[in-house]
């Protein structure tokens, strides 16, 4: 009796370990650039429930020692290059534009941005460097209710048409007001962010909408620091597509296990906060009569295992 039972203990060791050794190999499943989720349902845009925030992965396929994979495709090198496009009508919040542009202005060479350094190809590092290069605005030219489709058209558009430069080591970013309606805006995500052959050259966009048209889902508080919790909360998805784009442009770099890119593994945590202008704030960028305070999203250190954070050393 003794013998039969370790034989049958030994028979399901072997087992888990075939069934463990089998989940290690098994590839990676691809990102889709919409893994952040809404505020009150993060997913990683497949399907799969998210796992608590700022938890490392298993790694399963390409290079794995902090929490995240490579997986063989570029990242972006030297100065990333910003352009908005503001979609619709924004009239109803004239302070967006001044608190958005100087976000995006001020994003380079901080702390924050710096995170993005652990991450790499076979060029070298992502660099600590962005620029706020040129902006335009669209009213309604793909009416009121868009599809992804419309999304690439918007910046189709905007390249084709002269506004904006056709610029393949930059991230344009397609900026929705409040009346505009983005199908699965809300429900499924507050931004993604791809990329697509436009005017023969690899274009990395984003799509972010106002969360002000939907504030339980996407907007982390009804005032944010500057004022305006709309706007206050479209800069903290900003930075979460900007380093996502930089780390994984063409979704075949930086991911893990499950389709995670380096900012869904920190999706809607902050970390240690303070009281600005009577909201809640992170990090300030800026200084003097420039500085501002913003509440931004976290995001994954490549290195010492991998952990979520604001600022990186």
């Amino acid at each position: 009796m003794r013998v039969r039972f370790l034989t049958v203990l030994f028979a399901v060791v072997c087992l888990l370990g075939t069934a463990i050794r089998a989940r290690a190999d098994q590839p990676d499943l691809a990102p889709n650039g919409r893994g952040i989720g809404t505020l009150n349902h993060p997913n990683n845009g497949n399907g799969n429930s998210q796992d608590p925030p700022g938890q490392a992965k298993p790694g399963g396929g390409g290079a794995s020692s902090n929490g995240i994979n490579y997986h063989g495709g570029p990242v972006l090198h030297g100065t990333t290059n910003v352009y908005y496009i503001w979609y619709g009508d924004w009239s109803y919040d004239v302070a967006a534009p001044t608190i958005l542009t100087d976000f995006a202005s001020k994003i380079g060479g901080s702390p924050y941005f710096n995170i993005n350094t652990t991450y790499y190809d076979t060029v070298g590092p992502v660099s600590n460097s962005v620029a706020l290069v040129k902006q335009t605005t669209d009213l309604n030219s793909q009416g009121t209710s868009l599809s992804d489709t419309n999304i690439k058209n918007i910046v189709s558009n905007a390249i084709t048409s002269g506004r904006l430069p056709n610029d393949s080591n930059g991230v344009y970013f397609v900026l929705t007001a409040k009346t505009i309606n983005k199908s699965g805006f809300c429900n499924s995500y507050c931004g993604w962010h791809t990329h697509a052959s436009i005017a023969g050259n690899d274009i990395k966009y984003s799509f972010v909408g106002d969360p002000a048209r939907c504030p339980a889902n996407c907007e982390e508080q009804t005032v944010g620091p500057n004022g305006s919790g709309g706007a206050d909360g479209m800069a903290s998805i900003i930075a979460h597509e900007l380093e996502e784009s930089v780390t994984d442009p063409d979704l075949n770099a930086w991911y893990d296990r499950r389709g995670y890119e380096n900012a869904d593994k920190c999706a809607w945590t902050f970390g240690t906060t303070y009281t600005a202008n009577g909201a809640l704030a992170n990090m300030s960028l800026g200084s003097g009569a420039q500085r501002r305070d913003y509440l931004i999203q976290r995001n994954w250190v490549n290195a010492a295992g991998g952990y979520c954070a604001q600022r990186y050393p």
